[in-house]
This record gives C-alpha cells, sequence and structure tokens, in this order.
C-alpha cells in the first residue's frame, strides 16, 4: 500500500522556515565573491563562516563561526548547521 505524498515547488519549500531558521555554513575564500559579490578579492584557501536565510540568501559573513551564530541570535532566527 502506498503513502499518499506531498509534493512541494522549489519555491515553497525555499520558504520554509523564512524569517525564522539561518544556515550556518563553512565557506572557502574563493566562494565569498559568489555570495557577496561587493566583497573584496581574498588570498584563496582560507576558511569563512556564512550566514544565509531560509532561502539560502547570504546575510553575513565571518572569520569567526561565533559571530554569524550571534548574529543569528540577534535578529531572532534560529541558526542551525548546513554540511
Amino acid at each position: 500500500m502506498s503513502e499518499a505524498r506531498i509534493v512541494m515547488s522549489p519555491e515553497n519549500f525555499a520558504g520554509l522556515g523564512s524569517g525564522q531558521i539561518a544556515f550556518v555554513k563553512s565557506v572557502r575564500s574563493e566562494q565569498i565573491r559568489q555570495l557577496f559579490p561587493d566583497a573584496p578579492q581574498l588570498a584563496p584557501g582560507q576558511t569563512f563562516w556564512a550566514l544565509l536565510d531560509a532561502a539560502g540568501a547570504p546575510l553575513m559573513v565571518s572569520d569567526s563561526r561565533e559571530a554569524v551564530v550571534m548574529n543569528a541570535r540577534e535578529n531572532d532566527l534560529e541558526a542551525v548547521s548546513l554540511h
């Protein structure tokens, strides 16, 4: 017996947790300008932490994971890790 499935559009799925959840993601310096086009050029091989909204839009970047988690809390967002 098969169970009924609920199919969500990518847009609806991206909206889940909007305004409530933020994702913490480790990013390499080579990826920073993809997320933040106005960021300065950085030396390759460095690790940074990005805070992304529920839809994946970048909110902030830092060299400190604690800083992005604290920023999420200050903005009433639940920070979850993204692997």
